[in-house]
């Protein structure tokens, strides 16, 4: 069994910026890590291997030059081989751009059964970028999927719903994005990062994939312009009562009846 899983590196979201006068995020100096959803969706493939050494996992990433690290972790912690597709004609692209890219790159690296992806990233969350990728190949797609388990020819799936979960049967080849319930990521293995920094990660551009004439990918080919960013300011500060006080809590509840919230 072939499966390919799509990651993305992602600045720590708990130390980024906004530039006031961009509007963009900060990255210089931050640090980098592998979207955490994304582990996920490498957990399971994973987890497959575990039951079945024939499963063959492959990790594809779009990104600048600096994500092969990215590639490198998921190799260290027992993926196969790793692809990083980068170019700058790629650079500013949006979901529906980046969706065009990592499908090109899947149809380029040839047979699959599975696709897993992260839910979504967290320098974005739109969740929109593994249900694109799935219609660009023209499969069927499973997204919040936090159990699943292979079936012959097809796939049987948890998908989360607020209130429960869904159980879905789909036919493989298919597309399924990931969240918590599939497992905590594992830890790679210092014999595993030994062995990943010894493979050769192979560098796509948009030549290599076929879209280097493409004008949907890019700025020029992202649909989705954002008007401004920014980050919320506070508007007035909070009451703090005093701790371990049954006076306190009258008073919070004093509040809060004043504001008829309770």
């Amino acid at each position: 069994m072939k499966i390919v899983v799509l990651i993305k590196q992602v600045p720590n979201t708990n130390e980024v910026k906004i530039d006031m006068k961009t509007g963009t995020l900060i990255r210089d100096g931050v640090e980098s890590i592998i979207n955490p959803d994304d582990k996920y969706a490498l957990e399971a493939a994973l987890r497959l291997k575990d039951k079945d050494k024939n499963v063959h996992i492959t990790v594809i990433s779009m990104g600048p030059p600096q994500a092969e690290v990215a590639l490198r972790e998921a190799l260290a912690m027992g993926c196969d081989e790793a692809i990083l597709v980068t170019d700058r004609l790629a650079g500013g692209s949006d979901t529906w751009a980046t969706s065009m890219v990592l499908s090109a790159a899947i149809k380029k690296h040839g047979a699959y059964d599975l696709v897993l992806a992260g839910r979504q990233a967290i320098d974005g969350d739109t969740a929109q970028v593994g249900p694109q990728v799935a219609e660009k190949l023209d499969l069927p797609q499973v997204t919040y999927v936090n159990d699943l388990e292979l079936k012959g020819g097809s796939v049987v799936v948890h998908r989360a719903l607020e209130d429960g979960y869904q159980l879905i049967e789909v036919k493989l080849p298919c597309v399924l994005t990931a969240i918590s319930g599939l497992g905590e990521p594992r830890y790679p293995r210092f014999t595993g990062v030994y062995e990943a920094y010894k493979k050769e990660i192979p560098f796509w551009g948009m030549k290599d994939i076929g879209l280097a004439e493409s004008k949907e990918i890019g700025l020029e080919g992202s649909p989705t312009k954002v008007h401004k960013s920014f980050a919320p300011k506070l508007e007035r500060a909070g009451e703090v009562f005093p701790d371990s006080s049954k006076g306190s809590i009258g008073q919070l509840v004093s509040r809060l009846r004043e504001r008829h919230l309770v």
